[in-house]
């Protein structure tokens, strides 16, 4: 039987264009199944409907795709950048033009509320709008020589052939923020997308082919993660690794990749603090403090986890959170709730387990607590307060509907407790007093720091974290450094 008549096409009658849904991986400009003998079903965690089915591609079909890149590598690299800004930019329309298709395909295998899955798209669709310009602007560095008749330059070249590994909680815009960097400086991408959301990326791939993507600059690996990603790893030919996931991953792809001393980029975990001053605008605390939390329902290495009030305002922050949070509407991604499905009941149970523990060390359940009446992928939004610092939530991040609240006495007390964590992604904090928000920034171990606001992210900024968050920057013009390579000419000058 031929491989690819293994896997039935079955296209979601919803979508105006249904050749953006596609059941095969993307090789060197061709749609394919590979060497695979299984599929993976991918299901609507909202109510555990087989949404489609992907092939688990084996790592001799990674090396297949590998090599497809390295050789497409010459001619992209070489091209004129006004010619790459032009394809990325045709991609970026292609991706406006599907706007509606897109988040709903995302609806469909990731669950989140179809306003998130729009607002996606276009945070998605920025970073290749961004790159498109900045592919033009990776320029030649002079040198003042300290050598007599020297003439000196720094230039920067695309490093080779880039890996790419994208979670499932933001499997577009994880996607297009690597790759529309990587594919600006010139280098060739094998991408490998979470096989619990893996249509987001094979549609983009579908749009990036239809923009002019040459064949081998773009691909797509489903299958699953040990396969792929340990051949990804194991390659000699992969120069850049860039990894958005959880810390524990993180640190096995680093051992993974360094026998062949790659380039990495890792976004890893968040664990975030929410710190708000009793001098702080209260209601607009409230208002954000909700946002930071819940956004995604919570699945959002950005999520506020640990929230810190100043002890005067402790108890009214508390209850005018929990009301916002009881009336929040909980149900499936299409119906645009506030609320929506965990990606699976292993994402449940944490939810679970961390009230549970949190309850055990004297905390006080003031709204939610357990599993929604939704579906068995649901959780009610959780306000928890007192908590201890013993407690697991205050110690891992939930990636959850449960916010943790502790009160505080002073600026010292709270910032040593914020940078406690072992990751440092983004701290929030709430104060009316400038001083102390200059102070706190410069204090607080996070590679960002929103100052009374929630939404801080775009193309133009460097996102990244510290300590065991990550490594390197995405977004804005160092997001492109990874995927160059320094040289530095010295010339004999007559």
């Amino acid at each position: 039987m031929n491989a690819i008549a293994m896997f039935q096409k079955t296209s979601l009658s919803a979508l105006r264009d249904p050749r953006l849904f596609r059941e095969f991986a993307y090789v060197d400009g061709a749609w394919t199944a590979g060497s695979a003998t299984e599929t993976i079903d991918v299901s609507d965690p909202s109510d555990g409907r087989r949404v489609g089915a992907v092939p688990a591609l084996t790592a001799t079909d990674v090396d297949v795709a590998i090599d497809a890149a390295h050789r497409a590598f010459a001619a992209w690299s070489a091209a004129l950048p006004q010619a790459r800004s032009a394809i990325l930019r045709r991609w970026f329309e292609l991706i406006v033009e599907a706007r509606e298709d897109l988040a709903h395909l995302m609806v469909e295998e990731q669950g989140k509320p179809i306003s998130e899955a729009l607002g996606e798209i276009d945070y998605a669709a920025s970073f290749i709008e961004f790159y498109a310009e900045e592919a033009k602007r990776v320029n030649v560095e002079s040198v003042t020589s300290h050598l007599a008749r020297a003439e000196m330059s720094v230039i920067r070249q695309p490093s080779g052939v880039a890996a790419l590994i994208t979670p499932w909680n933001f499997p577009s815009a994880m996607l297009t923020r690597k790759a529309a960097a990587a594919l600006a400086a010139g280098c060739t991408i094998v991408a490998h997308p979470s096989s619990e959301t893996p249509f987001s990326a094979l549609a983009l791939a579908e749009l990036a082919e239809r923009a002019g993507m040459p064949a081998g600059v773009f691909n797509v690996l489903t299958g699953r993660a040990a396969n792929v990603v340990g051949a990804m790893t194991a390659s000699p030919l992969v120069r850049v690794v860039s990894f958005t996931g959880s810390t524990e991953i993180g640190r096995l792809l680093y051992a993974q990749s360094a026998p062949t001393v790659k380039r990495l980029v890792m976004e890893l975990g968040g664990h975030a603090p929410f710190i708000a001053f009793a001098d702080c605008d209260f209601d607009r605390a409230v208002d954000r403090a909700v946002s930071a939390k819940f956004a995604t329902s919570g699945q959002d290495c950005l999520a506020a986890n640990r929230f810190y009030i100043e002890r005067p305002i402790y108890e009214r922050f508390v209850a005018a959170f929990a009301e916002r949070v009881s009336v929040m509407r909980v149900g499936a991604g299409l119906s645009d709730p506030d609320i929506g499905p965990l990606i699976n009941a292993r994402a449940v149970a944490k939810q679970a387990q961390h009230v549970a523990d949190a309850l055990s060390h004297g905390a006080r359940l003031v709204t939610g607590g357990k599993a929604h009446a939704a579906g068995e992928n649901f959780f009610e939004p959780t306000v928890l307060a007192d908590v201890d610092d013993a407690a697991l939530i205050m110690r891992e991040e939930t990636f959850g509907p449960v916010a943790a609240f502790q009160p505080f006495d002073c600026e010292q007390e709270v910032v040593a407790k914020a940078n406690a964590a072992e990751t440092g992604l983004v701290a929030y904090l709430h104060t009316e007093d400038n001083g102390r928000s200059a102070r706190l920034s410069r204090q607080l171990e996070f590679g960002m720091v929103a100052i009374n606001r929630t939404k801080i992210t775009g193309a133009p900024v460097p996102f990244g974290g510290v300590k065991q968050a990550g490594l390197g920057r995405e977004g804005s013009r160092h997001g492109m450094e990874a995927f160059t390579e320094i040289k530095y000419i010295c010339r004999e000058a007559d």
